[in-house]
């Protein structure tokens, strides 16, 4: 058989098995993304998402746990729109405040903003940055966490991201991505980059 049938037919059999989900795919209400796994990205999807959401006409929300420390190119450009309501509620890396009550007390409070948003029907897409670690770190409970998420209106998405996500989330979760490191500019010594990492 010439190679442009065999592309042909192959190409064929692809668009039926696609087409076939597609058709399965009969159900629509809001979905949980988990971006999870030790690589470089996880927050950068979500904020991908974020631009794709406004595209769409949604308000979005935003409540970075952990990050606060220092400002980064995503908070300066997506401030600019109204219909973000964006707040940095973590005083930086664990291993910076190295005050655990502080830390603790810090996730409760960004905690207290995402119930907020994860109860208001206008809100198209709920981003909790970087809640894995207050979760891994048991600073919030996975339990309060999916509670929440059960109980969100039924159109809203929400994306959870940083390391380490725990197993219930995971089981809970529509989607789950794990990043997987393979190789990092700051192992080779390069500091953080203004528009790559900052």
């Amino acid at each position: 058989m010439p190679v442009d049938e065999r592309h042909r037919a192959r190409t064929q059999r692809h668009k039926e098995v696609v087409d076939a989900k597609i058709a399965r795919a009969t159900e629509s209400r809001g979905v949980v993304l988990v971006h999870t796994g030790n690589g470089k990205g996880k927050s950068t999807a979500a904020f991908g998402m974020i631009a794709r959401a406004l595209g769409h006409n949604m308000r979005v929300g935003v409540v970075q746990f952990i990050k606060g420390s220092f400002s980064t190119g995503e908070e300066t450009f997506f401030r600019r729109f109204p219909e973000v309501e964006y707040h940095v509620m973590g005083d930086g890396f664990t291993w910076e405040t190295q005050d655990r009550e502080r830390d603790i007390a810090s996730a409760q409070a960004a905690w207290n903003v995402a119930c907020g948003m994860l109860r208001n029907p206008d809100m198209g897409l709920v981003v909790l940055d970087e809640v894995n670690i207050a979760l891994k770190l048991h600073y919030l409970q996975a339990g309060q966490v999916i509670g929440a998420l059960r109980a969100r209106p039924p159109m809203q998405h929400v994306v959870l991201t940083g390391r380490a996500a725990p197993d219930a989330l995971i089981a809970y979760a529509d989607t789950v991505t794990e990043m997987r490191p393979i190789k990092h500019a700051f192992e080779a010594g390069i500091q953080a980059q203004k528009g790559v990492e900052l």
